[in-house]
């Protein structure tokens, strides 16, 4: 999500290892852009969620994730908590499940452990020994299950840990604000 042309200085914040990262305004203001080009209000008003879409996101975390810009939105959240592997692991599970051929189910399971499964992985998920090594062990003949208790306890710790937090962020209240027609990225 690289829009750096439209970014000033002040959409950065310098972390203590003195890093240069984008905020979640400036990542949400990327994500919800209204381009000036002369495509109808109801085509640019498309780009955002509406009031109802926003707001069915607080009844539960499949609803959230089971929309576009709730997935993408809920992904800023969770980058700028340094967890966003969670969502990442889930989201590529997903994919994984829809996968018809089994020469490509093998290549992309192993590809997902080698991502976030194993030990000091680049995306290393936090998971028991047992989940671990029961998905070791499926690995020498993969289904489209093998990586299902694993995807179902990330799901619990973003449900009961990011999701609340996420529910009552500044993000998400920035994004109803949006939805009403309202908040900073309307103004700027």
């Amino acid at each position: 999500m690289a829009c750096t042309d439209c970014m000033k200085a002040s959409d950065f914040s310098i972390d203590k290892k003195g890093i240069k990262k984008r905020n979640w305004r400036t990542r949400i203001r990327y994500l919800l852009k209204i381009t000036s080009s002369s495509k109808s209000m109801a085509r640019r008003r498309s780009y955002r969620p509406t009031v109802d879409e926003v707001n069915q996101w607080a009844q539960s975390l499949d609803k959230l994730l089971s929309h576009k810009y709730g997935k993408a939105a809920f992904r800023i959240f969770l980058k700028s908590e340094f967890c966003e592997e969670n969502i990442e692991f889930w989201t590529a599970c997903e994919e994984f499940r829809t996968i018809s051929s089994l020469e490509k189910l093998s290549s992309r399971a192993r590809s997902i452990y080698e991502e976030f499964i194993q030990c000091d992985a680049p995306k290393e998920i936090n998971l028991d020994y047992q989940t671990k090594d029961a998905i070791i062990q499926s690995l020498c003949l993969p289904s489209l299950t093998c990586f299902l208790l694993a995807q179902k306890k990330v799901f619990s710790l973003m449900e009961n840990n990011s999701y609340p937090r996420f529910i009552h962020s500044e993000l998400y209240k920035e994004l109803c604000a949006i939805a009403r027609g309202e908040g900073q990225y309307l103004k700027s």
